[in-house]
């Protein structure tokens, strides 16, 4: 197998959506904080969590392995090819279609639209990685990505849950902020200056410069955000960014 099966790769992403669908099956299962249990925004919002915190831990360590164990992949971003990078980006797009579905059927689109933008822009990349079997490599330093938003969502489910430890939550927030560097703003910065540097501005190249460049707005955004709420308080705005129960989701 290589670069451009097509068939097999949709059946890959159809079933990775099939296996979400059944995560969250099995999140619904399980026991709820008090807090969540009788507010539908925050019940809804909590399996979200779930199942992303799955696709974190799943995605970010498969993307370091793929890169760990074929570390030649790194010196060539455009073509280089490995099948289980390729298996990680259609697993991965599939998580990306069933959360955008989770949130289009269950009426979050509202509160969530930033995640639909982001969904859009990680689907429609890596639908065309898939095709061409070009930048496969940039997929899999992306998705490391996935290891900082393990943290990130442990900080979300602990805020949701208004577990009393603030001595855990004290710690993540450190491993987080560090975790944001390490596997968020440094890939990212990387891969910003390869394209800009290396990478033809036309046809799929201009397309995933575009998205490249979006997302690094909106990872400083993001990222504005979190030092606000845990480490500068007092500079928050209170507004906008809330669901349906008024808690707010990507600022909090």
């Amino acid at each position: 197998m290589g670069p451009g099966w097509r068939a097999p790769s949709a059946a890959l992403v159809a079933g990775s959506v099939a296996i979400f669908a059944g995560l969250r099956r099995v999140a619904l299962a399980l026991p709820r904080p008090a807090a969540v249990r009788n507010r539908p925004g925050r019940a809804w919002r909590w399996l979200n969590l779930l199942v992303s915190f799955a696709h974190s831990v799943l995605a970010g360590l498969w993307a370091l392995f793929s890169l760990w164990h074929a570390p030649e992949l790194l010196s060539d971003i455009q073509d280089g090819y490995s099948v289980s990078g390729h298996l990680l980006v259609c697993f991965s797009s599939g998580y990306f279609i069933h959360d955008t579905l989770d949130i289009i059927f269950n009426h979050q689109s509202r509160s969530s639209w930033e995640y639909l933008v982001h969904h859009a822009m990680a689907i429609s990349a890596f639908v065309s990685l898939i095709i061409t079997g070009r930048f496969l490599v940039a997929a899999v330093l992306l998705l490391l990505v996935e290891v900082s938003n393990i943290f990130l969502t442990i900080r979300m489910l602990l805020k949701m849950s208004n577990v009393p430890s603030p001595v855990l939550y004290e710690a993540n927030k450190y491993v987080n902020l560090v975790m944001y560097f390490a596997f968020r703003l440094a890939p990212q910065a990387y891969l910003t200056w390869y394209f800009l540097r290396y990478v033809e501005v036309q046809g799929q190249g201009a397309f995933l410069t575009a998205n490249l460049l979006l997302l690094d707005a909106m990872i400083l955004m993001y990222f504005s955000r979190l030092l606000r709420s845990d480490f500068f308080p007092s500079l928050q705005k209170g507004s906008a960014g809330r669901d349906v129960d008024g808690e707010k989701f990507l600022i909090d």
